[in-house]
């Protein structure tokens, strides 16, 4: 139903996470009994959760851990682990600066070229360490180093921007690049990202994609909805890209993961988010907060750094516990930001659903108070849900 904004402009209600709720069916189970697993590219997980290609969170021996505990982690082939061979002395910098000279320091770091050679010896690392090599760059950074990365062996290729379509005009002088043919040249699987409507879910299903990344601003560090007065809450925007993703594959027979990428904080909203029709998520400033993290308790967007317009900023986080508190527990924190694997099998216990394609099935209702309702002394104590 459209709401009418003024004269000739009317929109659609979009819904944001923190506005609705799951509701127990008539079926309730063991969480013991609650399969998790999922797969993405021909890979399978026990935990459909991907932690995001930001430097602040996935370097090699995240990467390496993450694949241990049953996750997945993701590189940035353009952050400063493929621009300086040594990236320790970076890391401390950016934690130690101040936040008004933090643009322009990031600006600065940024401005180092990236080194061919360290992508195919960051891949080597993760997959020596025993990882699965999942890397990322833009579309412009596919197009240019896409063949490196094959070479080096990776396992999986994110290409990520803002906002990715199959229909990019481009001044005269730039080549964009063929998603379609990108996806059918590349031996190994390609994700492509990131939409938030159904036709473009659509058209990038139809590129070859293994998967597709579903959200525009919503990460914790992300100011692009801010800087660029665009996006769609993350509840909306999941269901509509999976409606995609379920016509698509009665069209054709072929099932595309759909990944629901930022402002998932707590193993709520990963739950909210499946149930939504996502197939797993994609976080970042949770796993941040692990002391493994190489981002020493900070957190930063992709596109701080960018020269021209920065969309994203740093902010603290902190360290709450190791990886393997937040991913599997046990969990330490009331808040929901620990055990995150524990909180999805409870949830799922709770609502009768045995694995994911039953989870992605249960009823929603729109709750605006579900996270306020009776949390009174929370709020006013600073505890639990109220922090």
């Amino acid at each position: 139903m459209n709401i009418e904004i003024g004269r000739g402009k009317s929109a659609r209600r979009a819904y944001g996470i923190d506005e609705i709720a799951l509701v127990p069916g008539q079926r309730t189970l063991d969480p013991s009994l609650a399969d998790t697993r999922w797969q993405i590219g021909g890979i399978d997980r026990e935990i459909p959760i991907i932690a995001s290609a930001m430097d602040g969170v996935v370097d090699v021996r995240m990467a390496v851990l993450l694949s241990e505990l049953g996750a997945l982690g993701v590189l940035n082939l353009e952050g400063i682990y493929t621009r300086y061979a040594d990236p320790q002395p970076i890391l401390e910098r950016i934690a130690s600066v101040g936040n008004h000279e933090f643009v322009s320091l990031m600006q600065q770091l940024y401005a180092e070229p990236i080194k061919p050679e360290l992508i195919s010896q960051r891949i080597k690392e993760i997959k020596e360490g025993g990882g699965i090599a999942a890397v990322s760059t833009t579309p412009a950074g596919a197009s240019k180093y896409g063949s490196t990365v094959a070479a080096a062996g990776a396992d999986i290729f994110f290409v990520q921007a803002t906002v990715v379509s199959t229909a990019f005009l481009s001044p005269e002088s730039v080549t964009p690049l063929d998603l379609t043919q990108f996806c059918q040249e590349m031996p190994i699987p390609v994700v492509l990202g990131n939409c938030v409507t159904y036709e473009v879910a659509l058209n990038l299903m139809k590129t070859g994609a293994a998967g597709i990344l579903v959200g525009i601003g919503p990460g914790a560090a992300c100011t692009s909805r801010g800087v660029l007065g665009v996006g769609v809450p993350q509840a909306t925007a999941v269901a509509d890209c999976s409606a995609a993703r379920d016509d698509y594959y009665r069209e054709t027979g072929k099932y595309v993961s759909v990944i629901a990428d930022g402002g998932l904080i707590t193993g709520g909203d990963i739950c909210k988010c499946i149930a939504c029709g996502a197939d797993g998520v994609m976080i970042g400033s949770p796993f941040a907060r692990a002391a493994e993290a190489p981002g020493r308790g900070f957190h930063w967007g992709m596109a701080t750094p960018s020269p021209v317009l920065p969309r994203g900023t740093r902010i603290r986080v902190g360290t709450t516990g190791t990886l393997k508190q937040i991913l599997r527990g046990p969990a330490q924190l009331d808040d929901g930001t620990h055990n995150l694997l524990g909180a999805l099998q409870t949830s799922m216990g709770t609502l009768g659903a045995k694995d994911i394609k039953e989870m992605q099935q249960v009823e929603v209702v729109i709750a605006p108070s579900l996270l306020t309702e009776g949390k009174v002394y929370q709020k006013a104590q600073q505890l639990g849900m109220g922090k």
